[in-house]
C-alpha cells in the first residue's frame, strides 16, 4: 500500500465529472509526491473537492480570510520541526489534507485559457508539495517552491 489517495466531494456531482477528478487527483498527487522522494513510502492524502461557499468558510476559519481561495493545504506533519516524526510500521504516514475549490480552479483556467485539467493539476501540486513542507511565505521559500511546481508540472505533462 504505498500511496493512498482518498477523494471527497462536497457537495455531491455526477459519476462522470467524478471519475475525470478522481483519476487526475490521484495521477498528480502520487507523481508528486514520488517526485519528491515517497516511491517507496507509504503515505495517504485526502482530497476534497469543493465550491467556493465551503472553501471561505475554511478560508475564514483556519486563515482569518473570508473569502473563497483556490486551494488550500493541511499538514499532519511539521517539516520545519525537528521534532521526531511519529511513523508507525506497516501503516501509512498520513501526510494530510488538499482541498480545492471547483468553482476557482473554473475561473482561473478561463482567465489564463488552460484546460480545466491544466489548472487542477497545479493546484493539486501545490497543495501536494505544501503537504511536504513547501511554502511560500517570503521570496526565498517562494522561489524554491515555484519552481519545483513548475518541474513537476512540466513532467507530468498535462
Amino acid at each position: 500500500m504505498p500511496i493512498e489517495v482518498d477523494i471527497i466531494f462536497h457537495p455531491e456531482m455526477g459519476s462522470e465529472e467524478k471519475r475525470f477528478l478522481v483519476s487526475l487527483a490521484r495521477r498528480v498527487v502520487k507523481f508528486t509526491l514520488e517526485e519528491e522522494g515517497w516511491r517507496e513510502k507509504d503515505a495517504e492524502v485526502s482530497v476534497l473537492f469543493t465550491d467556493d461557499d465551503f472553501i471561505a468558510d475554511l478560508n475564514q476559519q483556519y486563515r482569518g480570510e473570508a473569502i473563497p481561495t483556490d486551494v488550500l493545504a493541511f499538514p499532519m506533519l511539521d517539516f520545519d520541526s525537528d521534532e521526531e516524526k511519529i511513523i508507525i510500521p506497516g501503516m501509512p504516514t498520513i501526510l494530510g489534507d488538499i482541498v480545492i475549490s471547483l468553482d476557482a480552479a473554473s475561473r482561473q483556467a478561463e482567465a489564463n485559457n488552460v484546460p480545466l485539467r491544466q489548472e487542477l493539476a497545479l493546484l493539486l501540486t501545490h497543495g501536494t508539495l505544501h503537504l511536504l513542507g513547501y511554502d511560500h511565505d517570503n521570496p526565498q521559500k517562494e522561489a524554491i517552491m515555484w519552481e519545483r511546481q513548475d518541474q513537476i508540472l512540466k513532467k507530468l505533462n498535462i
